[in-house]
């Protein structure tokens, strides 16, 4: 049986399909497209489906869409009641925006089997009656799923937060089995993820995209703000909170303009807020642990992305156990939409863990010449992958490196990464550099799972980039590049099992240096998602100062001047 999962009421538009509970392809819509989180999550933009994300995912199946059993869509429009708090009358909307965005969601089934790109026909044309396959699925129920179904456990704690849903912005559920049961929730207006949206709006980066940078930027601040940021937020006894409307430009003063100089007073704020939401999140999850008594907890929605939040719930928090879905954006809902309606319909096949995400587009050796060959570009085949790059990588060099399947999610996970030597702590701004970024962000390292104890403190496996480490007092000075400010990496621990190629290359640089650790940033620059095909790494490659591109079993080099 298969399941089309897709996402695509707001941003971060993806689709995934499912085969008997097993997930056999995903992948985000800007990926194909080049327009960042696929498109903006604004009303008028609620009809664009994820059409080349879509017909990846049949293609990656062999089939056609008239041959899926099951549409999963992850956003149910009978829920949407866009109503202020207080409001009354028998008004379903009160923006003028919100008729057109529900009419929108309701007409996606049509606007799937009949708006496709004409390119795209091959696979999407002819899909029949689309109607009755089509499942729509509370959106917060979307992210419990993705976060339930493919965790390690059996049962667990299910927390989903995000900036909203139909109308909730933070959900509880409990998950046993096949059977996932909501027990609490917050609706609009209160939303942690909003709140979250409105600072990064006010310190001038953009929201519902850059708010990563403000978790960076947290680091480099002080709490002067915290007593102003929990004056709003009133947590109660049974899960919910309320979050009092303010003005940050009263609170805060100016907001500051992009691109305009960083002061202490934003890195003030930026921490006060993280701190803010560390603490209510914090006291959030005592009370799913109080009321579900399970050991284990499993996160989604875009706040769950947060790693300094995540280590905090881990290392301060009542569970035991914690997993975060990797893609735990609005993308990872079209998964678990999927996931969703397949246990409906399909509970007898086991959905297996989620050990690795390279469900991607992937090409081969044969595919990769051709096109090198019909650039007219200079490469050479490798005889030793790992062992060639390895070295290159310890002469301090910095490469593009293309391989398998790509990633699902926002993490490059070494199918599409930038990787470099963490041995000098200027590579940490020459990457910033290279890619276009501001001078505060971070860049991450990738250890070998076996090693990263004695690089890391407490470190246990964590292939998903998902939470932060402090580094090791002893080893600070081997790897400056990925220690960041307050003393911590965002670390990705690697078996063999999961990327054998990508071990390699960090048992060769082991070898070479002493070090198991190695620089891992996405592969693209600032303003574009990460490359999908050979032609976007090959771009990426020669519009971007870096040395080196290793493209399956293919380097490529550039001149020295």
């Amino acid at each position: 049986m298969y399941t089309l999962g897709i996402n695509s009421a707001f941003h971060d538009s993806a689709a995934a399909l499912v085969k008997n509970g097993q997930l056999i392809a995903a992948a985000e819509e800007e990926r194909f497209t080049h327009i960042k989180h696929g498109k903006r999550p604004i009303p008028f933009a609620a009809w664009e489906l994820p059409f080349h994300a879509i017909d990846y995912c049949l293609k990656e199946a062999g089939i056609s869409l008239n041959q899926v059993d099951h549409i999963a869509y992850s956003f149910d429009p009978q829920l949407f009641n866009n109503i202020p708090e207080g409001g009354k009358g028998p008004e379903k909307f009160y923006a003028d925006w919100d008729p057109l965005f529900h009419t929108y969601l309701n007409s996606a089934p049509e606007q799937l089997k009949d708006g496709y790109p004409h390119h795209l026909q091959h696979r999407l044309a002819n899909a029949g009656d689309l109607r009755s396959k089509w499942h729509y699925v509370e959106h917060h129920a979307a992210h419990a799923a993705s976060a339930f179904y493919p965790s390690p456990f059996r049962e667990a704690a299910v927390m989903t937060i995000d900036g909203r849903g139909e109308n909730a912005t933070t959900s509880y559920f409990k998950g046993d089995g096949n059977a996932l049961e909501k027990i609490g929730e917050v609706c609009m207006p209160h939303s942690l993820g909003m709140l979250y949206e409105i600072i990064t709006t006010h310190l001038g980066f953009l929201h519902s995209s850059d708010e990563y940078k403000v978790m960076a930027l947290a680091s480099y601040g002080q709490p002067k703000y915290l007593e102003q940021f929990r004056s709003l937020i009133h947590v109660k006894e049974n899960g919910g909170y309320t979050i009092d409307a303010f003005d940050p430009e009263m609170l805060f003063g100016p907001r500051r303009s992009k691109g305009a100089l960083l002061l202490q007073q934003h890195f003030d704020i930026a921490h006060s807020l993280q701190k803010v939401l560390e603490e209510t999140v914090l006291s959030l999850a005592w009370w799913l642990h109080e009321q579900t008594g399970k050991d284990n907890c499993c996160l989604a929605g875009g706040v769950a992305l947060n790693c300094v939040l995540n280590a905090g719930l881990r290392d301060k928090g009542p569970f035991s156990n914690i997993w975060v879905q990797p893609a735990a954006g609005d993308a990872g809902t079209a998964p678990g939409a999927a996931w969703y309606v397949d246990r409906q319909f399909n509970a007898y096949y086991p959905v297996p863990p989620m050990n690795n995400v390279y469900l991607g587009p992937g090409y081969t050796d044969e595919e990769v010449e051709q096109l090198l060959k019909w650039m007219k570009l200079p490469y050479r085949k490798l005889d030793n992958v790992a062992a060639e790059t390895a070295r290159i990588l310890a002469s301090g060099k910095i490469i593009g490196w293309f391989q398998g399947r790509m990633e699902f999610g926002p993490r490059a996970l070494g199918s599409r990464s930038i990787l470099a030597s963490p041995l000098e702590a200027e590579m940490q701004q020459k990457l910033n550099e290279i890619k276009d970024r501001e001078d505060f962000r971070p860049v991450a390292p990738v250890v070998l799972e076996e090693e990263a104890a004695q690089w890391f403190e407490n470190a246990s496996t964590s292939p998903f980039m998902l939470f932060v480490y402090p580094v090791k007092k002893e080893a600070e000075q081997r790897i400056p590049a990925v220690t960041h400010v307050d003393g911590t990496a965002r670390i990705q621990t690697i078996n063999r099992q999961q990327h054998p190629l990508y071990y390699d290359l960090l048992q060769e640089f082991y070898t070479i240096t002493g070090v198991p650790v190695l620089i891992n940033t996405s592969f693209n620059t600032r303003g574009e998602p990460i490359v999908c095909s050979p032609k976007d790494a090959i771009s990426c490659f020669y519009t971007s100062p870096f040395d080196a591109l290793v493209i399956n079993s293919f380097l490529v080099e550039k001149q020295s001047s």
